[in-house]
């Protein structure tokens, strides 16, 4: 339907006749509403079981905040990081753009249910037969779609329902932005660790490999001796070009999330520094509560209510539209004659549209309708069943590397001493070299499994915090 709708000026006599139908045509219209009676659609999301506790944990008396969980990581760059990919990442800048669009769709739909007017002016010349003439026009018109089915509120509905989701998407997107910013800078500290641990034993190995050339020299030892240490040695230190590139690659991907371009982070993160840590008091909230604050859920509800608002409104479509319109104005031939008061007309009008015969296509768009529904329906059961997995997994896997991590300290602290015995006792030939290169690689390989483990289950708390929804409020 036209919003703005122009009528030709009419004469009194005309204006009556108008009128006389227009009467009517609105005693038809209340009639027919108030015999109407639409059955109202549920807006209730699907009921999915939702365990009382978690397996791997019990629920807090008072759950810890986690709105800006980066914080209990103690880690300045960290925090500073986060706070810039909040800010400037193309995702969240995309996010936020859907939101604004989504509230003004919102405005759109309201401004429909509401009456429209409309102003226009017009002059025109005219020749025929020798004689010339001119006509002066000026006025307002306005038209109403009464909404006696609730049609267009369920337009309304629909769109602030997406607009909700689309607020909530854009915590999502903040949600997951800020675990990925922690999950990188995690791995690029581990790597940092692992690159310290891997020149440290390059050093110890060279060492070794002097002691062997000094030994070989005195004739105490073989050439065969001497090159097992060299080749312990270079493959050692094949591990450090491969561990430097990953470094680059880490902070390149830093760069990126924080909205800057790739080797924009090389100096600022340079220097080495340990792996950030959380502290192990976290107070987990009940299943429920972790369902209801967590904003993948929130959305996938809130699409819930958008769909139902959908088919209210195909469902309307199938009845009849009244319209209501008039106009106002002014019509001369002269401009001195404008404001005369025989220059006034208006009309006002009423109409009432109903489709006799579409083929079924009315009926087929409820039916469309309500399996777009259904879907949004079974999306969200999927979502609430996701996020209780989600918070599962991050709990089995921090519980999980925790007690190897606890293990794997215990066999490199064991490693490093013998390595130590080991390089005495070789130095001072009381055993042979197998026993020192088994020992280093026993060593490196236990060290290197402890800084990767540091950084997993610095990461299981990234992830847990992201399962749980914290990141945003």
């Amino acid at each position: 339907m036209k919003l703005f709708r122009s009528l030709p000026p009419a004469s009194p006599g005309r204006n009556l006749r108008s009128a006389s139908f227009a009467l009517p045509g609105l005693a038809l219209a209340l009639v027919l509403a108030g015999c109407s009676s639409l059955q109202p659609h549920s807006a209730d999301v699907p009921v999915v079981p939702v365990p009382a506790g978690w397996s791997a944990a019990s629920a807090g008396a008072a759950a810890t905040p986690l709105a800006q969980w980066w914080g209990r990581l103690g880690d300045p760059e960290l925090t500073a990081l986060i706070t810039e990919a909040l800010a400037a990442n193309t995702s969240v800048r995309s996010a936020q753009a859907a939101l604004q669009q989504s509230r003004a769709l919102v405005d759109v739909q309201t401004a429909g249910t509401l009456p429209q007017i409309g102003a226009s002016a017009s002059a025109q010349r005219s020749r025929a037969s020798g004689s010339t003439g001119n006509s002066y026009s000026a006025g307002f018109d306005a038209s109403w779609e009464p909404d006696v089915f609730g049609r267009l509120r369920a337009g309304v509905t629909a769109t602030e329902a997406d607009a909700r989701a689309a607020e909530a998407s854009l915590a999502d997107v903040q949600v997951s932005l800020a675990a990925e910013v922690a999950v990188n800078y995690i791995e690029l500290r581990g790597l940092q660790q692992r690159l310290q641990i891997a020149r440290s034993n390059l050093a110890s190995q060279q060492e070794t490999l002097q002691i062997a050339q000094w030994r070989l020299q005195a004739g105490l030892t073989t050439s065969l001796v001497t090159e097992q240490a060299r080749a312990a040695a270079e493959q050692t230190a094949a591990q450090v070009p491969a561990l430097q590139s990953s470094l680059a690659q880490s902070r390149h991907s830093l760069a990126v999330l924080t909205g800057q371009a790739p080797a924009a982070l090389d100096a600022r993160l340079a220097a080495t520094a340990p792996v950030p840590t959380a502290p192990n008091d976290l107070a987990l909230d009940i299943p429920a509560q972790t369902l209801r604050q967590r904003p993948d859920v929130r959305a996938a509800e809130h699409r819930v209510a958008a769909a139902v608002a959908r088919v209210a409104q195909a469902d309307a479509a199938r009845y009849p539209d009244f319209s209501l319109s008039g106009s106002l104005g002014l019509r001369a031939l002269t401009l001195g004659t404008l404001t005369g008061g025989n220059s006034v007309a208006s009309a006002l009008a009423a109409s009432l549209s109903a489709s006799l015969f579409d083929g079924g296509a009315a009926k087929a768009q409820v039916r469309s309708q309500q399996a777009a529904l259904e879907q949004v329906r079974v999306g969200y059961e999927a979502a609430v069943l996701t996020a209780l997995k989600d918070v599962e997994d991050a709990l089995v896997a921090l519980q999980g590397d925790n007690e190897r991590l606890a293990r794997l300290q215990a066999a490199a602290d064991a490693a490093a001493n013998a390595a130590l015995m080991a390089q005495q006792r070789y130095s001072s030939g009381l055993i042979d070299f197998a026993t020192v290169l088994e020992t280093q690689r026993t060593q490196l390989s236990a060290q290197d499994s402890v800084a990767t483990t540091v950084a997993s289950v610095a990461a299981d708390h990234v992830r847990l915090y992201k399962a749980l929804g914290g990141g945003w409020q």
